[in-house]
């Protein structure tokens, strides 16, 4: 409860882990051993702009489009022998998968990231980006005017 109405009335203090759990399940992760192509493929084969580089069980770092095309493409380096580790973005920013929603906006915002992997009990749990945000919004301010509009016309359902 927040201040008397449900936390779901105020879409920005949701969890992260709700919006996890409503979209499709996709994490995908390489190697830090990987090379930049294998990355690439991993990435193409998904339709994904960012995998998580892993080192084991450890988030080492994540390799974004982005980063092909600042630290790969531009600087001219081999793809096919170029480890990922060298040209992937590091320290990798994680949050925990109670963090706000509101939060994971300031976040992406302030750091200018597109993409947080989500860590929970030490365990990476998922991947969001700014695309699940506006989504997420999209999708909460719809069924806030929804509920608006059957609110001030007399038609709310019972």
């Amino acid at each position: 409860m927040f201040a008397g109405f449900p936390v779901e009335c105020f879409p920005m203090k949701v969890s992260i882990s709700t919006l996890l759990a409503q979209k499709e399940p996709q994490l995908f992760v390489v190697p830090s051993t990987a090379t930049v192509a294998q990355a690439v493929k991993e990435m193409n084969s998904h339709r994904v702009g960012c995998v998580v580089v892993m080192d084991g069980e450890t988030p080492v770092g994540v390799f974004t489009e982005r980063d092909v095309l600042q630290r790969v493409v531009d600087a001219g380096v081999p793809p096919a022998t170029t480890p990922i580790s060298q040209v992937m973005t590091t320290p990798v920013e994680t949050v925990p998968a109670d963090m706000s929603i509101d939060d994971a906006m300031i976040t992406i915002t302030e750091k200018r990231h597109r993409h947080l992997p989500i860590m929970e009990e030490g365990k990476l749990i998922g991947l969001i980006s700014i695309g699940d945000i506006t989504r997420w919004l999209v999708a909460a301010h719809k069924n806030e005017n929804e509920n608006l509009w059957h609110y001030i016309t007399g038609t709310y359902p019972s």
